[in-house]
């Protein structure tokens, strides 16, 4: 999988090479390998620009993805996914409320943010769309971190 990291913000250090290993092994588990990412580290500030641009929310969130695949230009680089743009504002604040590490709350974002590139939603869908995604990430994130999968 090509990936290219843009760091936006100077909030934390990001471990560059973490990240990559960590997309790579969701590439392979989404058999995604021959396929290309962008993934754009910002604020919270930076976030709320984008969400309020392109999709007319004015507020930050903690991710957003952006599908090659959606839209007029679909063609120009099937390989391309497209890009996931993540507020490490908004990740270190959910990893303090939820007591998680934020390596883990960044990884869960990555997670989410593959699944909405290669089709899958939450927002405006039928609750069995809704459940299918959770358990997809719910996958995901335990296969990346070694847990043994109890899947059906």
């Amino acid at each position: 999988m090509m990936i290219r990291i843009d760091n936006r913000q100077k909030i934390i250090r990001l471990d560059r090479r973490r990240l990559h290993r960590r997309i790579h092994a969701l590439g392979r588990l989404l058999d995604l390998t021959d396929r290309e990412v962008s993934l754009v580290f910002t604020d919270d500030r930076g976030i709320q620009e984008i969400n309020r641009d392109y999709l007319g929310r004015d507020h930050p969130t903690n991710v957003i993805s952006f599908a090659i695949g959606e839209g007029e230009f679909t063609t120009v680089n099937p390989q391309l996914l497209g890009d996931i743009v993540i507020s490490v504002e908004r990740a270190l604040h959910d990893a303090r409320e939820t007591d998680l590490p934020l390596e883990d709350e960044i990884d869960f974002l990555i997670i989410h943010g593959l699944l909405h590139l290669i089709g899958y939603d939450h927002e405006d869908v039928e609750d069995s769309e809704v459940r299918r995604m959770i358990r997809k990430e719910e996958e995901l994130f335990k296969a990346l971190n070694g847990y043994r999968l109890d899947i059906e």
